[in-house]
Order: C-alpha cells, then sequence, then structure tokens
C-alpha cells in the first residue's frame, strides 16, 4: 500500500516512505542494519573482537578499503568500472617510496608525487574508456596488469621503507584526537578517510562535475546529444578516483612503514563490494558516498570477525565471494523493482 498526501493544489504526491525508498535510504538503513547485527554477533562470539585494539585495527582497515571504494564510488556511477584501484593504490606507494626513499625528497613532495601519479594513472584509464572506446572492464583490467608489472619493476621487486622518512609512519597510523582525548585513540587514517569521503560527497552534490557524474550513469547519449562534452567529464572522474586512490597508497604505505610492490591484487573486489553493499548501483547514475562508507565498515567488520574467530584464510576468501554475489544479486533485485 502506497502512502500519499495532497499539496495545496490537491496533487497527489509520494509520501515519507516512498521518498525513502526512492532516494535509496531504504538501502543505506539496511546496510547499517547489518552492520549492527555484525557487531553483535562476532561481540557475543568473541571477547575478544571489542577490545580496544581490534577495534583500531578494524578502523585501519576501513580507511584504506574506504578510500579505495569512495574512488570506486565515482567511477561505478558513471556506469563504468575500475579494476585498476588495488593495484594503482601499490603503484602510487611505490612512487612515494621513490620520492622519499631513494630520492631523499622532503615528506610533502613524495605526498603530492602519490596522488600526481593516481591523478596520470586515472587519466589514462579514462583516456582509454572515453577517446579509444575500450569497454571499462577490458581497460582498468589491461592497467591492473600494466601498474602491477610497474610497481614491481621500479622496486626491483623488493619492499621499499620509510624508515628514514621521519614523520611518514604518523600519516595512518597516528592519532591528533588520540593527543587530545587519550580515550579516543582514532587513528589519522580514519580521520583522513573521512576527509575524503566529505569531500568527494560535496563534489557528487554541490558541483558541475558531481551532477555529469550522475548523468553519466543515468544517460550518457542525452547527455551527449545535449552538446555536453561526455569524454571530457568521464576522463575527469577517472582522474578524481585516480588521484583519491593515491591517497589509499599513501595510507597503507604508512599503516605497514613499506611500500610492498607485490602487494594491491584482492583490494578491487572489497572495494566494489563496499560500494554495491552500500546501494551504488552497478548500471550507474544512483550512489552515496555514505552508504560506501557503511559498506566498507561491513567489510571490515566481517573480514576482521572471521580472522578473530580464526576462521581459515581460504573460508574468508570464500565468504568474501558469497558476499559480493549477493550484493550484485540485491543491485539487480532493487533494479529490476524500480
Amino acid at each position: 500500500m502506497t502512502t500519499t498526501v495532497h499539496n495545496s493544489k490537491g496533487t497527489a504526491t509520494p509520501g515519507l516512505l516512498g521518498r525513502l525508498l526512492s532516494s535509496g535510504t531504504h538501502q543505506r538503513l539496511l546496510a547499517f542494519t547489518s552492520l549492527i547485527i555484525l557487531l553483535v554477533v562476532f561481540s557475543v562470539a568473541s571477547p575478544h573482537f571489542m577490545q580496544t585494539s581490534n577495534i583500531i585495527a578494524i578502523l585501519q582497515a576501513t580507511s584504506v578499503n574506504g578510500v579505495l571504494a569512495v574512488a570506486a564510488t565515482l567511477v561505478i556511477i558513471t556506469g563504468g568500472i575500475d579494476l585498476s584501484v588495488g593495484t594503482l593504490m601499490t603503484f602510487t606507494a611505490v612512487i612515494a617510496g621513490v620520492v622519499l626513499t631513494f630520492a631523499g625528497m622532503p615528506l610533502p613532495l613524495g605526498i603530492a608525487a602519490a596522488i600526481a601519479a593516481g591523478v596520470f594513472c586515472g587519466f589514462c584509464s579514462g583516456s582509454f574508456i572515453a577517446k579509444m572506446k575500450i569497454p571499462p572492464f577490458i581497460a582498468t583490467l589491461g592497467m591492473m596488469l600494466i601498474l602491477k608489472g610497474l610497481s614491481l619493476v621500479i622496486s626491483g621487486t623488493r619492499p621499499i621503507y620509510f624508515n628514514n622518512t621521519p614523520g611518514f609512519d604518523q600519516i595512518s597510523r597516528g592519532s591528533l584526537i588520540g593527543d587530545l582525548l587519550p580515550a579516543l585513540p582514532i587513528p589519522n587514517g580514519v580521520l583522513i578517510l573521512f576527509l575524503v569521503a566529505l569531500a568527494a560527497s560535496y563534489v557528487l552534490r554541490r558541483t558541475v562535475l558531481g551532477r555529469y557524474t550522475f548523468a553519466l550513469g543515468s544517460n550518457e547519449e542525452a547527455v551527449r546529444l545535449s552538446g555536453v562534452n561526455t569524454d571530457r567529464w568521464k576522463i575527469a572522474v577517472y582522474a578524481l578516483a585516480g588521484g583519491i586512490c593515491g591517497i589509499a597508497g599513501i595510507l597503507i604505505a604508512s599503516r605497514l612503514n613499506s611500500a610492498q610492490p607485490a602487494l594491491g591484487m584482492g583490494y578491487e573486489l572489497e572495494a566494489i563490494a563496499a560500494v554495491v553493499i552500500g546501494g551504488t548501483s552497478l548500471s550507474g547514475g544512483k550512489g552515496t558516498i555514505l552508504g560506501t562508507l557503511i559498506g566498507a565498515l561491513i567489510m571490515a567488520v566481517l573480514t576482521n570477525g572471521l580472522r578473530v574467530l580464526s576462521v581459515a584464510q581460504e573460508w574468508q576468501t570464500v565468504v568474501t565471494g558469497a558476499i559480493i554475489i549477493l550484493a550484485v544479486y540485491a543491485d539487480m533485485a532493487r533494479r529490476k523493482k524500480s
């Protein structure tokens, strides 16, 4: 039964329930409820789950995967996909290592180099898709392999350590809030995640780039016929997503205090899963950063909870794959219903 109200002109308009469902709030509420249930289940199953050290570990994991998921959200809203976010994260971490450790440059320059490398790689992926008309799946799959190989070549297949870069490990592992309020040792990486999320949300909701991001996912051909240079805006979205992956690269390198060139494969799947769980449609045109953050927390809590319960790594992988399938099925069901 649909609830309606009538305005002053007597025209029927959707009621509150209808507006909530149509805006995607229902999906975010469902995801948030799932997160609470997971927290309760793992807390009951293991007394170690809610320990401060474990909660911090969950937040640390969420900071990296969450930033990657924000980048993936921008791309997926356009109706595309980016399978290279994981290896791009690793590549930007290696670039930071080259600038800071090999070249001995100042910390700000290393951070800027990592983000600039991410923007450039995103620009390349966007150009392959927009200008060369290569399907996003193939273009970003190729970029994923290219970046994986370049990371190994540049680093000489060995980790790059940041022991001689003072303050680098504090980017992710330090706690500005903990210095002021010792009872709340929230890692800096989490603060960076929320800053990135706020900035991305502002871009999506308040800027021309955000409006065209949603428009490209809703009906790219209609946007093109209206005289908009869709190729330029699509490239801009991929470049922005690449820059955000550069931030993720800094975070994971700071967390490990090293750039691990063999790392990165598999991160893209968790990022995409977080995006879909949060209510972003794989067909494009719909999505929110808030939903993505909830999805990233769900993935981090689930992975951590299974590890605390001593579930074998191979079964953790099975569960992650099952969640991705369920999330995609749920997205298809939502689109069919709408």
